[in-house]
C-alpha cells in the first residue's frame, strides 16, 4: 500500500492529514482515510493555523524529510483544511523510495 500516487510525468501526489498547534514538527505515521479511502500521511506542526503558517511549516517539514526543495512541494487542495493533497515535483518511483525510507510504511 502506498500513500503516494503518480500525478503527471515527473510528479507525485500525497494525501496528508495535518494537525496544527501540534507541539512539535513531526511525521506521525499513516492512517486510513475516511470511508476506506487510501492511506494518509499524518503530520503535526507547532505553527498555528493562521495566515498560512501551518501550511508553510508542513512544506518545510516534508522538504526536510524527503530531501526535496520547498519549491517542489505545492498544496493542490485543502489549504484551509486539515486534509490536504500535495503535489511534489519528484519522480514517483524515487519519491516512493524516499517515503519508504522514513520507515513509516510496513
Amino acid at each position: 500500500m502506498s500513500v503516494a500516487r503518480s500525478g503527471s510525468s515527473g510528479e507525485s501526489r500525497l494525501a496528508v492529514r495535518l494537525t496544527p498547534n501540534g507541539g512539535r514538527d513531526a511525521i506521525d505515521g499513516l492512517e486510513r482515510g475516511p470511508n476506506g479511502a487510501p492511506l494518509l500521511l499524518r503530520a503535526r506542526v507547532s505553527a498555528p493555523p493562521e495566515d498560512g503558517k501551518a501550511n508553510k511549516a508542513l512544506i518545510a517539514l516534508l522538504s526536510k524529510a524527503f530531501r526535496v526543495p520547498k519549491t517542489s512541494i505545492a498544496i493542490v487542495s485543502g489549504e484551509t483544511s486539515r486534509m490536504k493533497n500535495l503535489r511534489i515535483a519528484a519522480d514517483p518511483e524515487v519519491f516512493a523510495e524516499k517515503l519508504a525510507s522514513l520507515k513509516i510504511i510496513s
